[in-house]
């Protein structure tokens, strides 16, 4: 209001919310959708959202700038459109369309679900870090613009829609890509926090918020971005801040009882599903009109959001992590050990998936990607599933896929478009950068795949071996890259490839594995759990190198080692040791390759292959 409409105010206001954001943990001050839901929300407040995009919908056009025009006085008054869905427009005014001062403006849509498989300690810390004051409770302060009408008037609207419509022609104007006209529905009170589906209001078949997996909660949201949304993509994992938007009238295209002659010229070209899935009503899928939004290096709230060099407090943070690094890998090594039932070679190899990250590409080979596979798992204890849990205690985001003859055939692994729709319907492996994926076979039994589970089987091989998934266009198929630590168990050796095989030897079998796997996470103290959520996320983002020096020495050992075994050392084993060497040395804290390093990679490698050998001599089939 202040600024003359071809001022440049909105870099004015970007820069202003930039800087206040900045001040005193003033992030923290700013409601969550991830934590508060949408009816606790002042409608057009400040709010911030932690999400993927799951899908991005086409541009659409919006009023940027409009002339609204009182029909009695001729009194002209310009308004502004951006991060609005609906425009101002007082009761005894209606909007020009012909004004010469009209400006149309584009926008992006991006249809957002929470982080999918965010663990319940992260959700947990993001809540309690938020000041008090910031929780929001119910608003009692806030009142809607609308009078509520009494029981026999809803009745009587009901019957007579028309009514409906004249008593708010003159109250609301939409503009923008997803209002496509001027009435309001009665509210509606189901919240968007049930699950996949969610009944709409005029009962028209369940609303799918589209999450990849099952039972996942919280609040999909369509995020409308103003500027430089060519940099984002889909999967990608931001923090928005944003305008909040939740006006009813956004919810006209699922009403039936709609007249044509309200709605857009260019409707036409939208199928009626496709209205449904981008235009679903804002109290299950609430829009933020985005005014600041950043891509997240990661997703634990222990961290600094933003890890780089220039930041005094996140170096400050990370090195005095650092100089306590030890005595944290050596008790997460100890609780490990325990977790795998008194295997602490096995723990030195799960310390390093944890911390593994595909950290480039040549050509089309990840670089960086350690997958797992743990075998000689207890078949009947349900020890994989009490696993899992301990994982799911550690890392940020995580998924347990129970591989069944039956959920191999009838689950979706892989996204794919839907034309009718307009939309990218997601899939168990649509899954954000970093997240845990704990693959259980123990409980794989013998049975027919039909061709629904063999492209599944396919697609979990793909993602391990080169870490991506082809979604299905129908007419194509598309790469998308991903960065996901997959961690097999099974009691022989995995049906789908890793990098790594490790065979459980327990030094314990107890005798009810819940309580054992239970009475380990209630004796870690919640500060040293917290300190282990931060090493192995921490240690993930860390630069290294290797020295030309230590470079030619590791080339003068692997031409010995060939010269004294030339079967048994390969090029493949030579970059396995590299990678154990890596992330060895990563998992001290050195972010060189020392010689020592080396050698005791070199020792790992040396156990972990004589216990598969030993193995094979016990079952010849094992290997």
């Amino acid at each position: 209001a202040q600024n003359a409409p071809n001022s440049d105010w909105e870099k004015k206001v970007t820069e202003y919310f930039k800087e206040k954001l900045k001040e005193n943990n003033a992030t923290n001050w700013v409601p969550s959708l991830n934590d508060v839901p949408v009816h606790y929300l002042k409608p057009n407040s400040l709010v911030k959202f932690r999400c993927m995009i799951q899908d991005m919908f086409d541009p659409e056009f919006y009023m940027g700038v409009y002339e609204t025009v009182d029909p009695n006085t001729n009194a002209r008054v310009l308004h502004f459109g951006k991060y609005r869905d609906v425009a101002e427009c007082g009761p005894q005014q209606e909007i020009d369309l012909n004004s010469s001062q009209t400006v149309t403006s584009e926008r992006q849509t991006f249809y957002c679900v929470p982080v999918p498989g965010e663990s319940a300690w992260v959700k947990e810390i993001s809540f309690l870090t938020e000041p008090v004051q910031a929780r929001v409770s119910p608003s009692t302060s806030y009142t809607p613009s609308r009078h509520k009408r009494s029981y026999e008037e809803d009745e009587d609207m009901d019957l007579h829609p028309s009514k409906q419509k004249e008593q708010h022609m003159g109250e609301s104007c939409c503009c923008g890509g997803d209002n496509h006209g001027c009435v309001e529905p009665k509210r509606l009170e189901t919240e968007a926090s049930a699950g996949h589906h969610v009944i709409s209001p005029n009962c028209s078949p369940p609303l799918d918020l589209n999450f990849p997996l099952p039972g996942e909660k919280g609040p999909a949201c369509l995020v409308k971005v103003y500027e430089s949304w060519e940099s984002f993509k889909v999967n990608d994992v931001l923090e928005v801040f944003g305008v909040l938007s939740v006006d009813p009238v956004l919810s006209i295209v699922n009403s039936e009882e709609r007249d044509s002659s309200t709605l857009d010229p260019m409707e036409c070209m939208d199928t009626a599903e496709e209205q449904r899935v981008h235009s679903p009503p804002a109290s299950l899928v609430p829009r933020i009109h985005v005014i600041l939004a950043q891509k997240l290096q990661h997703i634990n709230p222990l961290l600094p959001a933003c890890l780089n060099e220039e930041e005094s407090k996140s170096c400050e943070f990370v090195s005095n992590f650092m100089s306590e690094l030890s005595p944290v890998r050596a008790e997460l090594l100890g609780f490990l050990t325990h977790a795998l039932l008194g295997d602490s070679l096995a723990a030195e190899y799960l310390i390093l998936h944890l911390i593994s990250t595909v950290y480039a590409r040549r050509d089309v080979l990840p670089l960086g990607k350690f997958t797992v596979n743990l075998s000689g798992c207890p078949r009947n204890s349900a020890f994989a599933e009490h696993l899992y849990r301990l994982i799911q205690q550690l890392v940020p985001a995580s998924y347990h896929l129970r591989m069944s003859i039956e959920s191999m055939n009838q689950s979706r692994f892989i996204p794919h478009k839907d034309y009718t729709a307009n939309r990218l319907v997601s899939g168990l492996l649509q899954l954000a950068s970093n997240t845990s994926l704990v693959i259980d076979e123990t409980q794989l039994e013998q049975g027919q795949l039909d061709t629904a589970g063999v492209h599944n089987v396919t697609a979990l091989g793909n993602l391990i071996t080169w870490q991506k998934v082809d979604y299905d266009f129908n007419y194509h198929r598309m790469e998308f890259p991903c960065n996901i630590n997959v961690l097999i168990t099974s009691e022989g050796r995995s049906l789908l490839p890793s990098d790594c095989q490790v065979h459980l030897q327990p030094q314990i079998i107890p005798p009810n594995m819940e309580e054992y796997m239970s009475s380990l996470l209630t004796a870690v103290l919640p500060s040293v759990l917290n300190k282990f959520r931060i090493y192995l996320s921490l240690l993930r983002l860390l630069d290294y190198s290797i020295s030309d020096e230590v470079t030619k020495a590791v080339e003068e050992d692997f031409v010995e080692m060939r010269k004294n075994n030339p079967e048994s050392v390969t090029a493949d084993d030579l970059h396995k040791m590299l990678l154990v060497a890596r992330f060895l040395s990563l998992s001290a804290g050195q972010t060189t390759l020392s010689r020592e390093r080396w050698l005791r990679a070199k020792q790992l490698e040396a156990l972990r292959k004589a216990r598969l050998q030993q193995q094979q001599c016990v079952n010849g089939n094992e290997l």
